[in-house]
């Protein structure tokens, strides 16, 4: 059994940019080892926007040396970096982006989000890259809700999406540097569902709606963080009432984790390099 070694509500949220209302989870500031590969969680919202003049969100900003994991719940995001891509992402889409040597970036609502306004969903996720490929290529997976595969879970217990790894003999979609697993679940009330994950991963379980019952005594309540030790390789969840959660699981990287803002590297000579080639344009332009 994976032993719960803590549950860890939210913080206040604080605004990214004019558009993003979030809670952070966990950051690589004070966890990034521990729960490597996954360095930051942001929950943003659910929040309510009315229509207004100009899309809200935030502007062009960099990132170097990890991916970030966007799932929209609710609303729609419009994003765009210096690699060319972009888009929209809407409810139950992911944007999977490589920083690695550097990117540009900005997201907003959508044209359409900022006209009807609505409610505003989402979770950033940030990835650590490993060492060896830190300065790989940036690139951009765009996964629609429709190629991410759902798996009923027994007895009615509720659905699991698989965005990254392998769950009931269905892989997800995304690409990954290292092994890991991103499940986006629902269970419904009542639902009970165990799970089999590789001894020595390190697990986290996100509780976004609901409450649950964690292998049998431990309770997790909405926008709480469950951490587990990486020892054993079964855990429980019960549903107490209809629940929203992300499972998330990977083999820790074992390097050291050394982040300054938007960039994450192993040692502070490298965010010193990622700094100057920044401020040197070196990160590529904006179309």
């Amino acid at each position: 059994m994976k032993r719960v070694s803590g549950v860890y509500s939210a913080p206040n949220s604080h605004w990214v940019g004019d558009g993003f209302p979030v809670r952070s989870l966990f950051s690589y500031q004070d966890s990034g080892e521990k729960l490597s590969p996954f360095l930051l969680l942001d929950y943003a919202g659910p929040a309510e926007f009315t229509a207004g003049p100009r899309p809200r969100g935030v502007g062009e900003h960099p990132h170097r040396g990890f991916e970030t994991v966007t799932i929209v719940y609710q609303g729609e995001v419009a994003h765009r970096d210096s690699t060319g891509k972009g888009g929209v992402i809407g409810p139950g889409d992911v944007q999977w982006m490589t920083a690695g040597a550097g990117i540009l970036h900005e997201e907003f609502h959508s044209e359409a989000f900022t006209q009807t306004g609505g409610v505003l969903e989402m979770v950033q996720l940030w990835v650590n890259l490993p060492a060896k490929d830190k300065m790989t290529q940036p690139g951009y997976q765009a996964i629609e809700s429709k190629d991410i595969p759902v798996v009923p879970l027994p007895e009615n217990a509720g659905l699991l999406r698989v965005i990254a790894g392998e769950f009931g003999g269905q892989p997800g979609p995304a690409s990954t540097f290292s092994p890991m697993q991103v499940w986006d679940l629902r269970l419904n009330r009542n639902g009970y569902q165990a799970f089999t994950l590789p001894d020595t991963w390190t697990t986290v379980l996100i509780v976004l709606h609901g409450s649950v019952q964690v292998n049998g005594t431990t309770l997790a309540r909405e926008a709480q963080l469950v951490m587990f030790d990486s020892k054993g390789e079964r855990l429980s969840i019960e549903a107490n009432s209809d629940a929203s959660l992300l499972l998330l699981s990977g083999a820790p990287l074992q390097e050291p984790v050394v982040g300054y803002g938007p960039f994450v590297m192993n040692s502070e000579a490298e965010i010193r390099q990622a700094i100057a080639d920044f401020n040197g344009g070196r990160f590529g332009a904006m179309s």
